[in-house]
């Protein structure tokens, strides 16, 4: 299942131009800040989806039916540039546990082929849990597919839900094909990659508007 949270105007859509315009965009601190507002959003639509169970509290004035989930869900984000996003979900799920891999596209000299490294995973058991993976741009795929790869290993999650800033079309039949099973939230969904594997229009280098250039090699 594919759901685009810019099907309907919203805040969603403000957020997203504000991600994409270059002259706001330098703005670091507004950029990390729009991506925590789209994690809180998906996080909450997530939230619809979740098993609860009724329980009973003691209020100052008696007693008061409620209820609370079921299972606490595992938020799990690739390195660097999935943290703000990350952060929004977790703002909502504050009880959640926190998975997190490193990983990075390694590029060929002299063309557009890159492979993926992945140099570092820790995580929870996620057995019987929802799975929420936070990934900004998700673009061929390649990256989240290894990453959840390693993460259900060993272990079988309830749910599986994804949640990007910008998806690609590419990226989101990438998913869909080798895990039926997620859903995919995406507060906009564009068409166009480019050889080097670039979303377009997109937004550029979400890691870069967030924290930074990187040095290169």
């Amino acid at each position: 299942m594919v759901i685009n949270l810019s099907n309907q105007n919203s805040l969603i859509s403000v957020w997203v131009c504000e991600l994409r315009d270059m002259a706001i965009q330098q703005n670091r601190e507004q950029f990390r800040r729009n991506l925590e507002r789209i994690g809180n959003v998906a996080a909450y639509e997530i939230s619809k989806k979740l098993a609860y169970i009724p329980q009973n509290i003691l209020t100052p004035m008696g007693n008061a039916a409620c209820h609370n989930l079921e299972v606490q869900p595992v938020i799990a984000t690739i390195l660097r540039a999935g943290l703000p996003l990350y952060q929004g979900i977790l703002q909502f799920f504050t009880h959640a546990d926190s998975a997190f891999i490193g990983a990075y596209r390694k590029h060929q000299l002299g063309n557009d082929h890159f492979e993926i490294d992945q140099t570092y995973i820790t995580s929870p058991e996620i057995e019987g849990r929802p799975l929420i993976v936070a990934d900004p741009m998700l673009a061929t795929g390649a990256s989240l597919i290894l990453a959840l790869e390693a993460l259900l290993e060993y272990d079988t999650p309830s749910q599986i839900h994804i949640v990007s800033a910008i998806a690609c079309t590419v990226g989101i039949k990438a998913i869909t094909r080798k895990f039926p099973q997620a859903t995919i939230w995406a507060a906009a969904i564009d068409d166009e990659l480019t050889a080097k594997g670039y979303i377009v229009p997109g937004l550029g280098d979400a890691g870069d508007l967030a924290y930074g250039s990187k040095r290169q090699g």
